[in-house]
């Protein structure tokens, strides 16, 4: 937009969704590992400190500043910014800023819009639960988003006079790179910037939520809404056309603006029920596609241990029938023989020491896998001795979901009843660190596992299950997995055995 006189903007015709087929941003800069520092605003009653805000390379000139004051229940902050040029800068698709929290653990708060008026300046009085965090700005298509864009055009800046502990953001929080709000757009729909009628400022500002909402639905729409979440974005929709009907009839402002941010609101609640829904079936998709390459194997090792067992009988039989011929031929043609002398009695074969030892511990090897089984949490039996399998989504970040610690206190209780059992505890999955396999650790201790029987190490990307060419293949990778070995059980899976090989 372009400020023409007081009160007065240029406003571009935008398409029906805020966009253009060419998304190609203006600006190719890496701006996913942020140094923007966070502030632990402790409670100070009528104490606030000042910070300051400074523009990124996407926008240098852009400067700002916040009072934030820790009250009781909550933290309010008072911004204002300065230079705060028109997003659609960046691409066609963003029509707005918006203000984020970032935690010292990397979660991102959407704290509300910054609407630049007639004289590139914005401001934003917001409260949050907040205590500790770190701010950042960022050009997005519509108010209502979850997760900040890539576009980050200020941060906060930490001055002399601040007041409270400064903590660094340690985990990289996720910035949703171009391209993830964006969608084709028919070319008779595009419209280049400039044609635009002028409009006063109350009739921008009521635009501009509309492009907002229509943005928001149909981006819902280009990522699979109308399948996964086809209520929601019905209803988005409805919202939708109630703002545009209310400004085409010069309805009352207010009464425009609360439908059409309803309508943004809901359709990015659609957009998330569908990313989340997605997810949910590659995850399922690669579950059973894991299930069905199990049972494949499963099938082909009893059919080979079947034909085995066919070859062996069949020999068996062929050697009879050798041995049925050679005692006929020896009655037609050797002369009878003296009396033979009753047989001696059978030996008895008596099993070694070693023997019996092997086969107790495959008894007990076979008892612990069914007590871990009994635990709820996946049990396989494998060369590296018996797994316990806990997925990606039993972990809150690099905590242990709550029902988890219940399951991992009976895999405690199973491994305390068999002292001299050995446990590694294995954080797979591509970037692995140790810090979920600690959790692990730390949860089987506290039920009772001694620590030097514990082990824990970052397996990676080693021993995947499912192909890491897929979100869902990765998700399912990104595991850990308990090891449980000893003397007492051996080393041979309950499901393997050794073979000899018959002479030919």
């Amino acid at each position: 937009m372009k400020v023409l006189g007081p009160g007065i903007i240029a406003l571009a015709a935008l398409t029906a969704g805020g966009a253009i087929a060419q998304n190609v941003p203006l600006y190719r800069v890496t701006v996913i590992e942020r140094t923007v520092k966070a502030v632990n605003y402790q409670y100070r009653s009528g104490m606030p400190t000042q910070i300051d805000f400074r523009g990124t390379v996407l926008l240098p000139e852009g400067k700002g500043d916040a009072t934030v004051e820790s009250k009781a229940g909550r933290t309010d902050i008072d911004a204002h910014f300065e230079h705060m040029t028109a997003p659609s800068r960046y691409g066609k698709e963003y029509l707005t800023y918006v203000l984020w929290a970032i935690t010292p653990e990397g979660r991102a708060k959407n704290l509300g819009e910054v609407l630049a008026g007639s004289s590139d300046k914005g401001k934003l009085h917001v409260t949050t639960d907040l205590q500790a965090f770190g701010m950042i700005v960022t050009a997005e298509p519509y108010a209502a988003v979850r997760q900040p864009s890539d576009v980050v055009v200020m941060e906060n800046e930490v001055r002399p006079d601040t007041i409270g502990k400064i903590e660094p953001i340690n985990v990289k929080y996720d910035l949703l790179p171009r391209g993830q709000y964006t969608y084709d757009v028919p070319a008779s729909l595009t419209a280049a910037e400039g044609n635009g009628k002028l409009v006063g400022m109350k009739q921008y500002e009521e635009l501009l939520e509309i492009y907002q909402a229509q943005n928001a639905v149909q981006i819902a729409r280009s990522q699979g809404a109308d399948k996964y979440a086809a209520d929601t974005l019905a209803k988005a929709q409805q919202l939708l056309t109630t703002a545009q009907n209310l400004e085409a009839s010069h309805s009352d402002r207010s009464s425009i603006v609360q439908n059409a941010r309803e309508a943004a609101q809901t359709a990015e609640d659609a957009r998330a029920i569908t990313m989340k829904r997605k997810q949910s079936d590659e995850v399922e998709a690669a579950k059973a596609e894991a299930e069905r390459e199990r049972e494949q194997r499963l099938k082909a090792e009893a059919d080979a241990q079947a034909a085995r067992a066919q070859a062996s009988a069949d020999r068996a039989e062929l050697e009879q029938e050798r041995a049925n011929v050679r005692a006929a031929s020896t009655v037609t043609t050797q002369p009878a023989l003296p009396p033979q002398p009753p047989p001696a009695p059978t030996t008895v074969m008596v099993e070694s020491p070693q023997q019996i030892a092997n086969q107790q511990r495959r008894a007990l090897r076979i008892n612990i896998y069914d007590q871990l089984g009994a635990t709820s949490l996946e049990t396989t039996d494998s060369p590296r001795g018996l797994l316990v399998t806990i997925p990606a989504e039993d972990f809150n970040g690099h905590s242990l979901q709550p029902m988890l610690s219940g399951q991992l206190a009976r895999v405690a209780g199973v491994i305390r009843a068999h002292p001299g059992l050995s446990v590694e505890v294995d954080d797979n999955g591509e970037g692995s660190n140790t810090e979920r396999a600690e959790a692990v650790r730390d949860a089987l201790q506290a039920s009772g596992v001694p620590s030097s029987a514990i082990s824990v190490q970052a397996a990676g990307n080693s021993r995947p299950i499912a192909s890491p060419n897929t979100p869902g293949g990765r998700e399912l990778n990104r595991r850990v997995e308990i090891a449980i070995s000893g003397n007492a059980i051996g080393n041979m899976p309950y499901w393997d055995r050794s073979y000899s090989l018959l002479p030919r």
